[in-house]
């Protein structure tokens, strides 16, 4: 008997006939879903030939449908009762998701909670930056334990491989301060003062915060994933076993290799700045080379450039004490290291912002 569906009845009885398999249930579930589900009453398989396993999903989901929970199945054999059975039981059960307390004292309870754990974390980072520091200063007095090749070998990853990316970021910057400057200045005659928005823009703020913040997408990222990955492998237990220190072997060149090369990408990121703009505003205002750096010298105290490279230590050290120590919370599964790479990369900026911000606060108030 071949396939057929039937409109529904006056009794709101829909009689099913023919094999519904495989191969027909797509029809099936088509014809289905065009049903009114109000006037569908019952399904009657006294005429279907074969049922598998495919058809009875598609006659179960229907009563999933809101409002289809009464449409009662009739005229099944015995093997299709059965089988249909089996698909109901096999179904997964949508879960509810837990009851929230809205009460006062459940919310100042997850209120204090994260709190708590923001805190713990704090004091996670602080007690990294005390390893790096305990064994800097071991370094210091032991030279012969500090890894100097290790060292080379992450200040060209830190610093070297991530020059092309800084200089272009602050070069784009610059032409766009310049541009932007000289387009709201112009309405003033005030163009020559794009010089000075350029300089201390770039000099006090942009070019070592929008540097610490590339260097951290890609730094944090690299050094949570490649201690992670070892922490995945077991090879940080190996190395205990061994009598080598993890933070020695990994913490100190990370972080040294960071403190080292930060202000020289922050010092090429204010260069590259200052030559976009400058050449920006030679395009488009017709400030000349030779007077874009007049106005720059008699213009631009020296304070601005300490302000901006002063910051960068602070922010590497945020930066690596971040990745490390999100490296080694990495658990033995490859969903702990992707969740944890993402978590240093957002952690690492949005300290480094802070940072910033507090920096801008401490020599607004000093007067520099």
């Amino acid at each position: 008997m071949p396939f057929s569906v039937p409109p529904v009845d006056g009794s709101g009885t829909l009689h099913l006939s023919g094999r519904v398999t495989i191969r027909t249930v797509t029809a099936l579930h088509d014809h289905l879903r065009d049903i009114e589900i109000s006037a569908l009453k019952r399904i009657d398989l006294s005429s279907v030939t074969r049922l598998d396993t495919a058809g009875a999903w598609a006659l179960l989901m229907l009563r999933q449908k809101p409002g289809a929970k009464d449409i009662e199945i009739i005229g099944a054999s015995v093997e299709a009762a059965s089988l249909l059975e089996s698909v109901e039981h096999a179904l997964p059960s949508p879960e509810s998701p837990p009851p929230v307390d809205g009460s006062l004292t459940a919310r100042l309870d997850r209120f204090g909670r994260r709190v708590f754990a923001g805190v713990m974390f704090v004091r996670a980072l602080t007690g990294y930056l005390g390893i790096f520091l305990h064994r800097l200063a071991r370094a210091v007095r032991h030279p012969s334990e500090f890894k100097l090749t290790s060292l080379v070998h992450h200040c060209e990853e830190v610093g070297l491989k991530a020059v092309p990316i800084v200089a272009l970021m602050a070069f784009l910057i610059g032409v766009v301060l310049a541009f932007q400057g000289s387009t709201q200045l112009r309405q003033f005659g005030a163009e020559v003062f794009v010089v000075d928005l350029i300089a201390i823009s770039i000099l006090r703020e942009l070019g070592i915060l929008l540097t610490a913040i590339i260097v951290a997408g890609r730094t944090a990222s690299a050094f949570t994933a490649a201690i992670g990955s070892m922490k995945m492998r077991e090879e940080i237990d190996a190395m205990r076993t061994l009598g080598l220190d993890p933070g020695m072997n990994l913490f100190v060149p990370r972080i040294l290799a960071l403190l080292i090369m930060l202000p020289i990408l922050g010092l090429i990121a204010n260069i590259a700045g200052l030559f976009g703009g400058a050449l920006m505003a030679w395009i488009d205002l017709g400030i000349s080379p030779a007077m874009f750096t007049t106005r720059l010298v008699e213009g631009t105290a020296v304070s601005h450039v300490f302000v901006g490279l002063v910051k960068a230590p602070v922010f590497a050290m945020i930066i690596g004490v971040v990745g490390c120590h999100a490296g080694m919370q990495v658990q033995s599964n490859a969903e702990s290291l992707g969740r944890m790479t993402s978590n240093a990369v957002v952690t690492a900026i949005f300290a480094v912002i802070v940072a910033d911000a507090v920096f801008s606060i401490f020599f607004a108030r000093i007067g520099i």
